[in-house]
């Protein structure tokens, strides 16, 4: 390994030095403090090393993993969110009363799963770095072992991750024993994928990264997941779990890495000739069935569930256009994409009580009277999903229409302008709940309780707990970022723009 290569992989070894630091305070200390700012810091100390080898073209082609610009920037996405679940978990678990700082080592591992899954070159670590993710999602998706919905959810996500690791371990063995060869990036520029066993290999594949991006027909778990894990763990894996597997996607098989130009729908010699044809399906299957379902629920944590399976087709409508703008929208959109979600849990998060989540609908009727700058929070952010102007959903619903245009995608162009229309009805359901009516006598005595006086009170009145700083000052940040972004995106699509079109 070279130097340059050590450099890229700084932020993985930074990582990986802090979990085990947190799990060694954990297990000889309960203080959830300790471990939130060891944590803490090890991510902000990963995220300051990734400058470090930005613009050097690390990684060979045969590497296991590689640590071009494109990675890099999946590392700053995936370091930047993890930081703002930590932030989010802590003061998430503090105002509970829990002590386990083992939480902290287990994001630290996902963390550092996903980064290896950004970055895998080889079916090796492809599959290494899904699973060590994976992993530690299983026990923070069952934190609340006393809550049956949560056990319930915990469940289901092992239980079908593990059927869909399987289906995507045994296609990797299709193909390598097909081709003899686990490099991804060669396999998608030497047009694998002719054979009977790699055309089985190749659609096994799709069955377990579909179960991880949660696009219909591999989405049934996403609603009971979402609605049983904690709050600030449903926003991480909202948003690392599936960037990581977009961003080894794009990077693996998009034809603006693999030489071949232009549209995916017409690099028939990039894979197997109906590779581009299931996954413009499976976009145009995602955004209904995502958006038509959400039209149907009162629980918020489940709206923005099937919410996140109709954002996950937007994505794929990009990645089917294939070429260097189709690269810049998914891109941008993963940014916008991050800052919203993440945004829209964490204010589940703050208004969550120690007995349930803020998931009802009743739960948020008032906010605006209540707590006046998380309605506003909550508001920017569901505009932003829903893709209403000024916004930086906006903005990256507009470049992806435009890919998608630009590659003749009129069918899944027309399908992503109607969708992002439907879309509107569900998120504005719980802006109006915001702003529609008092949530009753207890709100101006619930504010002046302290609170754990507060917790003690029905949901709707008890969400006024003062916010930790750390925890107020990220959602504060990331509302501006998504409204900056929504009003003048020009200096991150510049920057995009250093790595989409010049070369890794």
């Amino acid at each position: 390994m070279s130097g340059v290569d050590l450099l890229g992989a700084l932020p993985l070894g930074v990582i990986a030095a802090c979990s085990l630091l947190v799990l060694l305070v954990a297990a000889f200390s309960r203080k959830l403090a300790a471990s939130f700012w060891i944590t803490l810091a090890g991510l902000v100390a990963a995220l300051a090393c990734v400058p470090f080898a930005w613009g050097k073209g690390t990684g060979a082609s045969g590497a296991l993993l590689v640590f071009d610009r494109f990675v890099l920037f999946g590392f700053l996405l995936i370091i930047g969110a993890t930081i703002v679940a930590a932030v989010s978990s802590w003061s998430y678990l503090r105002s509970r009363a829990d002590e386990g700082g083992d939480f902290f080592f287990l994001l630290l591992l996902s963390a550092l799963g996903a980064c290896v899954l950004a970055a895998a070159n080889s079916f090796a670590t492809f599959f290494l770095g899904l699973e060590l993710m994976s992993v530690a999602l299983y026990a923070m998706i069952g934190w609340h072992r006393e809550r049956a919905p949560a056990t319930e959810a915990a469940i289901k996500y092992l239980v079908l991750a593990g059927a869909s690791s399987a289906f995507l371990l045994f296609g990797m063995a299709l193909i390598y024993a097909d081709t003899g060869n686990m490099i991804l990036a060669q396999l998608a520029a030497a047009g694998t994928g002719q054979g009977l066993l790699s055309s089985v290999g190749l659609a096994m594949m799709i069955v377990g990264i579909g179960f991880k991006l949660a696009v219909v027909p591999f989405h049934m778990w996403t609603p009971d997941v979402y609605d049983g894990a904690p709050a600030p763990v449903t926003g991480f894996v909202a948003t690392v779990s599936k960037g990581a597997m977009v961003v080894v996607l794009a990077r693996s098989f998009s034809p603006a890495f693999v030489g071949a130009g232009g549209s995916l729908a017409a690099s028939g010699s990039a894979t197997l000739p109906v590779f581009p044809l299931v996954f413009a399906l499976i976009a145009g299957l995602s955004m209904f069935a995502g958006n038509i379902l959400a039209l149907r629920e009162s629980n918020v944590k489940r709206i923005l569930a099937y919410s996140s399976i109709a954002h996950q087709g937007y994505v794929l409508v990009a990645f089917v256009a294939g070429g260097s703008e189709a690269l810049r929208a998914i891109a941008f959109y993963l940014v916008a994409y991050f800052a919203t979600t993440l945004g829209a849990f964490a204010v589940v998060g703050e208004l969550s009580t120690p007995e349930r989540d803020a998931d009802s609908l009743d739960d948020y009727k008032g906010l605006a009277a209540r707590r006046p700058w998380l309605a506003a929070a909550l508001t920017a952010m569901l505009l932003s999903l829903a893709g209403l102007p000024l916004t930086a959903g906006f903005v990256g619903k507009f470049i992806i229409l435009r890919a998608g245009a630009g590659a003749e995608l009129w069918v899944l162009a027309v399908m992503l302008a109607v969708n992002g229309t439907i879309s509107i009805f569900y998120y504005l359901k719980i802006v109006s709940a915001m702003f529609r009516g008092l949530a009753g006598a207890h709100a101006g005595e619930a504010a002046r309780m302290p609170p754990a006086a507060a917790a003690k009170m029905p949901p709707a009145a008890a969400a006024v707990a003062r916010a930790p700083f750390l925890a107020a000052l990220a959602l504060a940040a990331l509302t501006v970022g998504v409204v900056a972004l929504g009003v003048y995106p020009s200096p991150l699509l510049s920057f995009i723009g250093s790595f989409t079109t010049g070369g890794m």
